[in-house]
């Protein structure tokens, strides 16, 4: 039940104003004073108070303020006994939702009411969806117990906080824009816009325009001021990925924004302010493009203030199941299947691959699975690629040398993605010389 204070030091002017609001099926509580009031605010969830601007411990004009800032999604209504217009647009900037006359406007109480509550409701409505976004982009949404993922994690934690610019870098489908997300959630700009711009996606002459905007007729086509990303994230935080795509003149104008907080549109000559944190990412090696001459030095050493590097999923073996059941729960629930379980042989299968494409790669390879399947998700539910890394009908024969050749590739390949890719600690679990292992790699083309 909706529960509506009223705060008036005149009994006949509370009782009466309760018994209109009870009639329509509120739940009212009372109060003659403010120190009274806050109590029951305390103890009590509230949605609308009806307050008189003149009670015996304080002006309710100025009390406005007090509660919104202690309960910013309550609306208050003010009473007077008299109309006065300053008190009413001072009650309206403290955040009252409205200013009534006592007596006078009884027949205007519950539409009033009713709509402060429809306020009301849209802002918990707000607030949960907020709580739902932020929740979904938090670091405890990021999927993993690898010591590689929980140590970039950890620095992503603690560079959160701050405005510096942070650098992401990894192979394609690592997770750099869940990162950035996460991030700019932990961040104190997280009420604020994250918009991210795929630099690689978006052809040379656009991406100008896109990032700063545009004045009219600055270009064909251009009939009417944009607004660029760079405008929409202002206080927020913007995401540049793939940063190493951008053209040397496009990256020129990027380091001008680091340097001033400026950006100019195209067509303007004017600058326009912009307060932005700035995230970037990249797949590419950004060091040998300085040395080959396609990324400045000086905006490297911008960007790349706070670096983080995201593992690629095969030094992650262990995480591969987890994120396995994450997958398989989201797309089992979009295409109503049932999956009763999953096979061992699905999961090894899974971890002896080599998964260029990543958490992304995966993700697809388990929507296809679970298209494919009605029950238990086993290896013929995988891509044929995936399905020669198991093969049961194996087991209990005896193996040609073509057969032991595969099998022992297969055992190096799983020893490696178990160490991470550390040679030297493979050696030792498969007890050969490193020289042995080299050599084995090159021959069954591992690396």
């Amino acid at each position: 039940m909706r529960r509506i204070l009223i705060i008036d030091d005149e009994e006949k002017i509370r009782t009466l104003l309760a018994r209109i609001i009870a009639y329509e099926g509120f739940e009212v509580l009372k109060a003659a004073d403010f120190n009274t009031a806050w109590k029951e605010l305390e103890q009590n969830d509230i949605d609308v108070v009806f307050c008189d601007v003149k009670l015996p411990d304080g002006n309710g004009v100025e009390m406005v303020k007090k509660i919104k800032a202690q309960y910013p999604l309550l609306e208050i209504i003010l009473l007077t006994a008299y109309g006065n217009i300053p008190d009413g647009v001072q009650a309206i900037k403290n955040g009252a939702f409205d200013y009534i006359t006592k007596g006078n406007d009884n027949n205007k109480i519950i539409p009033l009411l009713n709509r402060a509550l429809e306020k009301v409701d849209l802002a918990k409505r707000v607030q949960h969806l907020e709580k739902q976004l932020g929740d979904k982009h938090s670091f405890d949404k990021i999927i993993g117990h690898s010591k590689p993922i929980q140590n970039a994690i950890e620095l992503a934690r603690r560079v959160a906080d701050s405005d510096t610019t942070v650098l992401l870098t990894g192979e394609t489908g690592t997770g750099k824009e869940v990162f950035a997300q996460a991030i700019h959630q932990a961040s104190q700009r997280n009420k604020q816009n994250f918009v991210a711009i795929n630099c690689s996606a978006v052809s040379k002459e656009l991406l100008e325009s896109e990032m700063f905007g545009h004045k009219a007729g600055a270009f064909t086509g251009a009939t009417k001021d944009q607004k660029g990303f760079f405008e929409e994230a202002n206080h927020g935080t913007i995401f540049l990925d793939e940063v190493g795509e951008m053209a040397l003149d496009l990256q020129a104008k990027l380091l001008r924004v680091l340097e001033t907080g400026e950006i100019i549109r195209v067509g303007e000559s004017k600058p326009t302010k912009v307060n932005v944190r700035i995230i970037t990412a990249t797949n590419r090696d950004l060091q040998k493009e300085i040395e080959e001459g396609h990324f400045r030095e000086d905006l490297f050493y911008r960007i790349s203030v706070f670096q983080i590097q995201l593992p690629p999923l095969r030094e992650r073996v262990v995480d591969i199941e987890p994120l396995t059941q994450h997958f398989l729960h989201l797309f089992a629930s979009k295409t109503n299947k049932k999956i009763s379980s999953v096979s061992n042989e699905f999961i090894e299968a899974l971890k002896l691959h080599r998964w260029k494409g990543n958490i992304r790669e995966l993700k697809n390879v388990i929507e296809r699975s679970v298209i494919l399947c009605d029950g238990e998700l086993a290896v013929e539910h995988l891509p044929i690629e995936l399905q020669k890394t198991s093969n049961p009908e194996q087991k209990g024969k005896i193996l040609s040398a073509f057969e032991l050749a595969s099998a022992e590739k297969l055992h190096i390949q799983k020893v490696l993605n178990y160490s991470n890719g550390n040679k030297t600690k493979t050696a030792e679990l498969l007890n050969i010389a490193l020289t042995t292992l080299y050599r084995k790699i090159s021959e069954y083309g591992l690396e």
